[in-house]
């Protein structure tokens, strides 16, 4: 995961790798859900929303991180890179020892009872790309706007409340410098 790098198409202040990315949706999705079960009467596995978070992404070790433009550009694209996707889950699976697998398959093949911990992953995916664009420009790096201003829409369209808490908590801090953060 360390030598996949994201964000290919646009020039980076600072690379972020797949690890770093992971690491990161990992922590924010037990964030979220522990938001929802503090403050919103949520029963969620917050521990359970981080380990998918953690692999959420593992496909890519194979596939390579295919930018959003492209990824989404149609249905058609999409449903292709779907079954590719699936293929490099199968391939990732099967590398495991048989008595493993089972512990694993859920992180590559949702299932039903966790639907709703991979919309609190998808959130936190999204809420990572915007980090990963307010530190670009923070850093002065003005071709991360356009990706900001649609990652901010598409993460207030998603209508979560632990989301938008998580937003109006947190997200001006990703702003702030080292000494400023108190």
């Amino acid at each position: 995961m360390k030598y996949i790098n994201r964000w290919a198409l646009m020039r980076n202040t600072q690379t972020e790798n797949l690890s770093q990315h992971s690491c990161d949706v990992s922590a924010i999705a037990h964030c979220l859900a522990t938001i929802k079960n503090v403050r919103f009467g949520g029963d969620l596995n917050a521990e359970r929303a981080a380990f998918l978070g953690l692999y959420h992404d593992m496909p890519e070790i194979i596939t390579g991180d295919m930018p959003t433009p492209v990824k989404y550009h149609s249905r058609e694209l999409r449903r292709e890179f779907q079954l590719v996707e699936d293929n490099a889950c199968k391939t990732l699976l099967n590398m495991l020892p048989d008595d493993l697998k089972p512990y694993y398959r859920d992180a590559f093949f949702k299932n039903e009872a966790d639907d709703y911990l991979w919309k609190i992953v998808k959130a936190a995916d999204k809420i990572s790309a915007l980090v990963k664009c307010i530190e670009e420009e923070k850093a002065g790096n003005s071709e991360f706007r356009e990706a900001k201003r649609s990652t901010l829409k598409a993460i207030r369209e998603m209508d979560m409340e632990e989301v938008d808490s998580f937003m109006d908590d947190f997200i001006s801090s990703y702003s702030l410098s080292l000494d400023e953060q108190k």
